[in-house]
């Protein structure tokens, strides 16, 4: 077997290795699991004939000399980190905070460092929640990370727990502001499905075949319900009826809290949030030549992530049973989008 001793091995490939698939093949010899040399492949660590391979699912050739190397393992245990915090409340027990977009909560593959969890080390020293590990300290509830917004962290592990019961039991109020193209249909209503990885893109969530409004259809994935609210629209979508709008403005509250939830149904019910790379549909915005749709389609294009922020949390403190509420404007990003949204003509 292949030692994560950081040196590369290799083998030749023969005339009857030919046709097989790069992943299966390689996990026979190097005695990996597929998912381990899926892993190693994402990040450069097997090679044919010198060149990077890229694709797990590239067909074995003759003659090729394939190399793995399994890189040493590194201590990952997250560090504390001075990055300032948008503190809206602490006491000894929890803290609520105001994420940027761009942060993301806990250290992963990609994102090690100047992660939330950095930053709540340094800010916390030792009073964090031990419950979510060493990798999440404190973490009862995430945002992806380019959502901006309101959290909720636990310092001590009763507050964790109490926290945790509220999410498991759909108590805690969630409310997001969204961006999204078009309107939906109804302008106010509920979407309810099971949520899997995609078959197609292990980065994404998908709704389970056959579950959309039908939780019971299905054993595959999780149960996730979203409410929606049309708040107002900007702009006339073309070749539509008066009153359709190009771009909407939603609230949508989570009963549940899944991965990606409500990018996954706004997308599903086709009102996609502007910006997701994910979900959304990245064509232009089109535009007439009226000066305030120029302005839309350029504002829209600097626009690099969802327009998605979690405006509002309210939950019953966990120690002291007071019921506590907070309430973050949208930041400086997606107030310019609205403000540029705000001049677009009706008509």
């Amino acid at each position: 077997m292949i030692e994560q001793n950081g040196k590369w091995d290799s083998r030749t490939a023969e005339i009857e290795d030919a046709g097989q698939r790069l992943d299966k093949w390689l996990s026979e010899w190097t005695e990996l699991s597929r998912s381990r040399i899926r892993d190693l492949v994402e990040t450069g660590n097997v090679r044919a004939d010198g060149d990077i391979i890229r694709k797990v699912t590239a067909k074995v050739r003759s003659d090729i000399e394939y190399a793995v190397r399994v890189p040493p393992p590194v201590d990952d245990t997250p560090q504390p980190e001075d990055i300032p915090l948008n503190i809206l409340y602490e006491d000894d027990y929890l803290i609520v905070l105001n994420k940027p977009s761009g942060m993301t909560v806990h250290p992963a593959p990609g994102s090690r460092n100047a992660t939330l969890v950095n930053a709540l080390l340094f800010h916390c020293a030792d009073s964090l929640s031990g419950i979510g590990g060493v990798m999440r300290p404190g973490i009862v509830h995430r945002l992806d990370k380019d959502t901006s917004g309101v959290m909720v962290v636990a310092k001590t592990d009763k507050a964790h727990q109490g926290l945790s019961k509220q999410f498991a039991k759909h108590s805690i109020d969630r409310i997001y502001t969204c961006l999204v193209r078009g309107a939906p249909k109804p302008r106010s209503g509920r979407v309810a499905s099971r949520l899997a990885r995609s078959p197609n893109d292990r980065k994404k969530q998908a709704v389970v075949r056959g579950t959309m409004d039908n939780i019971e259809a299905s054993d595959v994935g999780r149960h996730a319900v979203t409410h929606y609210r049309y708040v107002r629209g900007f702009g006339r979508a073309q070749h539509a009826s008066i009153g359709t709008p190009k771009i909407s403005q939603l609230d949508c509250q989570l009963e549940t809290g899944r991965t990606h939830q409500i990018r996954v149904h706004l997308s599903h019910i086709g009102c996609p949030l502007l910006g997701d790379p994910l979900y959304g549909k990245q064509r232009a915005y089109a535009t007439s030549n009226h000066p305030a749709e120029e302005a839309v389609r350029l504002a829209v294009a600097d626009f690099r992530r969802q327009a998605l922020h979690a405006r509002h949390l309210g939950f019953v403190h966990p120690i002291t049973k007071e019921h506590q509420s907070f309430e973050v404007d949208v930041p400086p990003d997606m107030q310019h989008l609205l403000d540029v949204l705000d001049n677009l003509p009706v008509n």
